[in-house]
């Protein structure tokens, strides 16, 4: 998103924008503070990532400032959330977008193995099949994919078959308002890397196990 579309948003909210930011500045501070220990990471770190000075995170933290419009693309980036969210301080403001994404639907052809998701009821076809998408099923511990935190990215690994009569054809992650797909090929190892976000789902399908997902989340340190 662009400094001009963050700027559009502010806008519709309020014929006066400075007095939308000074009146949400408290709340969009201490969502920037939940949001930030929720992943993990220092007011340095967060700093670091959107190249300002830690004294300004620590400034908005304690509702004496609000970032600049043209952080607030990048802040909504390493958060994995909404600039419309941080504007308004309330996490809750996106819970209908999460649900949404929460319930998206991948379709798998099983001839060429194209990948198509929505996000809603749809009618997909491929190679001539009308395909139907899976229902998810949680993965039980021994299904699970391997995550490691290591030092602001998600490493994650399957021990997982991987020949071509079983294989795991794709993984994604899905956060609140945004899915990363990974194609996966048999007789490759599963090897991804993953931006730490503050919560997500993990998704893959399997050509014999079918559509599997388990919840992920940063673990906490101490501030």
């Amino acid at each position: 998103m662009t400094k001009a579309d963050a700027w559009d948003i502010i806008k519709t909210q309020s014929k006066n924008h400075k007095e939308v930011m000074n009146m949400d500045q408290v709340k969009t501070g201490q969502l920037i503070k939940r949001l930030r220990t929720e992943l993990g990471m220092t007011q340095k770190q967060l700093a670091e990532r959107i190249n300002v000075s830690d004294k300004a995170v620590s400034k908005w933290e304690r509702g004496n400032g609000c970032p600049d419009v043209s952080l607030l693309s990048a802040l909504a980036d390493v958060f994995g959330t909404d600039i419309r969210v941080l504007l308004s301080g309330e996490i809750d403001k996106n819970e209908s977008e999460k649900g949404n994404m929460k319930k998206l639907k991948f379709y798998v052809c099983k001839d060429c193995g194209n990948i198509i998701t929505s996000t809603s009821e749809a009618s997909v076809t491929c190679c001539g099949n009308h395909l139907s998408a899976p229902k998810p099923r949680k993965a039980d511990e021994s299904q699970q994919l391997k995550v490691t935190d290591i030092g602001g990215e998600w490493y994650i690994t399957s021990d997982h078959e991987m020949t071509k009569e079983h294989f795991i054809s794709f993984a994604a992650f899905v956060s609140d308002s945004s899915v990363m797909m990974f194609r996966q090929y048999p007789e490759w190892s599963i090897n991804i890397n993953l931006p730490i976000y503050r919560s997500g789902r993990l998704v893959w399908y399997c050509n014999k196990c079918g559509l599997l997902y388990q919840d992920i989340r940063p673990t906490r340190k101490n501030q």
